[in-house]
């Protein structure tokens, strides 16, 4: 499964979160019992993030959102912006630039070129202040 394909998986499974409390654990056997369907480890560790961090991730959503509340955004940018967030945030070797790129590629897919725009600019911002804020290798 390509880094795509996962992060997509992993997107089905955040999304499922914001509407119920089932465990990353229990999506996984779902999908495994009831679809058939085998669950990708690098989207089950991005879900697992999400779901560790959801209150962490929705506060620097809020931050870096210029346009909207976090309660007004629509389920499946939420669910991006978890995503990547998550993905830069807690999982090691995932190059900040590449992430942004491929949730703004996701967003055009499963969202709309406006959400793609919005997600690109709270992404940029939210890596611009990660930046900032690690201190300065001598």
């Amino acid at each position: 499964m390509t880094r795509r394909e996962a992060r997509e998986q992993a997107l089905s499974m955040i999304f499922e979160m914001n509407f119920n409390d089932n465990s990353v654990e229990e999506m996984v056997e779902n999908a495994t019992l009831y679809r058939e369907e085998t669950t990708d480890p690098y989207a089950v560790s991005i879900a697992e993030q999400v779901r560790l961090h959801t209150e962490e991730l929705l506060e620097e959503i809020a931050r870096h959102s210029a346009k909207w509340k976090v309660n007004r955004l629509p389920k499946m940018t939420l669910s991006i912006l978890e995503l990547a967030m998550a993905e830069i945030s807690y999982l090691e070797d995932a190059p900040v630039s590449a992430v942004i790129n491929e949730a703004v590629e996701i967003a055009k897919k499963f969202a709309g070129e406006e959400d793609a725009s919005y997600i690109n600019g709270v992404l940029g911002g939210f890596a611009r202040a990660r930046s900032a804020e690690k201190p300065q290798e001598s």
